[in-house]
């Protein structure tokens, strides 16, 4: 098990992530969590203290308690009666899983986007995609993965489906801390980022199959990541 501390930033960048007191605290609490997760700033295998992060945020242990129980539910945390709380470490199974489910939801996604292609979404998607550009000559992997999250939540909010942003982003998560550890693989920026272009010029062509097709390509990245990953970190599984 990881020994550090637990201990969650509250700042992203230079904006300051305290508690809003005027919104539910246990679904932020959950939120911060996630994102500690998913970045690794939690490890696979680390315990997690209640009372350690009540302190942390400045509230009584239920909502940290409660956003914990959300956490276990998608599978991020791990309970062991007697023994604590746990970072779930990595599933293979869940890792494939989920990508599965991305797929079908993304694929969808973009086809609908090539079926019904505005200005707006190509604009926005070529903008994004300089932006990548920019955090991979920087070698930030941080500003790389928050501009692809933003990129997929884009395209999917852009089909006026209010549930399936969301839909993919619970799924999304699974694969994400894999991802992250991924990005140091050589020409893995230079990868992704050639992928999301391709999707961008099949939506702009009003192509659905072309479409579909690179973002099928997109969606089976993730075993390149698998055949690399586990041997790299075989104790995050």
């Amino acid at each position: 098990m990881a020994k550090r501390p637990v201990s969650i930033s509250m700042k992203s960048g230079s904006e300051n992530r305290g508690l809003s007191f005027d919104r539910p605290v246990a679904s932020q609490i959950y939120a911060f969590i996630r994102d500690a997760i998913v970045s690794m700033e939690l490890l696979p295998g680390q315990m997690i203290s209640e009372t350690a992060l009540a302190e942390q945020f400045g509230v009584s242990r239920t909502p940290v308690r409660e956003a914990l129980i959300q956490l276990a539910n998608i599978g991020f945390v791990e309970v062991l009666p007697q023994r604590g709380t746990y970072v779930s470490r990595f599933s293979v199974e869940k890792i494939l899983e989920a990508r599965f489910i991305r797929e079908a939801l993304e694929v969808a996604v973009v086809m609908h986007l090539a079926e019904n292609v505005t200005p707006e979404i190509v604009q926005i998607g070529e903008k994004m995609i300089a932006e990548q550009n920019v955090a991979a000559n920087d070698d930030d992997p941080h500003a790389f993965q928050r501009l692809d999250d933003e990129f997929h939540n884009t395209l999917a909010n852009f089909t006026s489906y209010s549930r399936v942003a969301t839909l993919i982003e619970a799924e999304k998560a699974h694969m994400d801390r894999v991802r992250k550890l991924s990005l140091h693989m050589t020409g893995q920026y230079k990868r992704l980022i050639t992928q999301h272009t391709a999707i961008i010029k099949a939506i702009k062509a009003g192509s659905p199959e072309k479409a579909a097709k690179a973002m099928g390509v997109h969606m089976k990245d993730v075993y390149n990541v698998l055949q690399v990953i586990p041997k790299e970190h075989p104790e995050y599984f």
